[in-house]
């Protein structure tokens, strides 16, 4: 995995963490116990901090990079296939939808969910427990059924699901 110190800044990564061997750290990241970066993630840490807590995980081709204020991913929290995460904060249990953006200083609240494709624009606040859609995403409804079942199992299917990368990939 492609890890980068930049001005004497150095990725720090748990021992029990996954990152696929196509990911790239650079600079000011910390990856807590647990957490999973896909394949083809960026994580830039140039600028000020990135910080991905217990058990999140970062999907395929995702980057997640910021200003001075940093960036934090929540605990068990998921940013799906292809999302571009800026400067901001994704609460614990956030579920981040495939190619959705969230721009500086946005707040995701706890156990939220950005639909697939929306842009969370800056400063937005996400309240915990509901679904925002939209490009701007402005609509936001309460957090049931399906959106509900994906938000309560995403973290354990790719707690799982890394572990199977971890100890079944090959190089050819």
């Amino acid at each position: 995995m492609p890890l980068y110190s930049f001005e004497g800044k150095t990725p720090q990564v748990d021992p029990t963490a996954w990152i696929a061997p196509t990911a790239t750290l650079v600079g000011d990241v910390t990856v807590e116990a647990g957490v999973s970066v896909w394949y083809g993630v960026v994580i830039r840490a140039d600028l000020g901090p990135v910080v991905l807590r217990e058990g999140c995980n970062i999907q395929d081709n995702s980057v997640i990079h910021c200003n001075n204020e940093g960036c934090e991913v929540g605990a068990n929290a998921t940013i799906g296939h292809l999302c571009v995460v800026h400067d901001c904060t994704i609460g614990a249990g956030a579920l981040i939808g495939n190619g959705a953006t969230v721009q500086d200083r946005a707040v995701i609240g706890e156990r939220a969910l950005v639909a697939a494709g929306a842009m969370v624009g800056p400063g937005t606040h996400v309240p915990g427990e509901v679904v925002a859609m939209g490009v701007p995403a402005k609509r936001q409804v309460p957090l049931d059924g399906v959106a509900k079942l994906m938000v309560d199992h995403n973290a354990a299917v790719y707690h799982h699901l890394a572990r199977r990368h971890a100890d079944g990939i090959k190089e050819l």
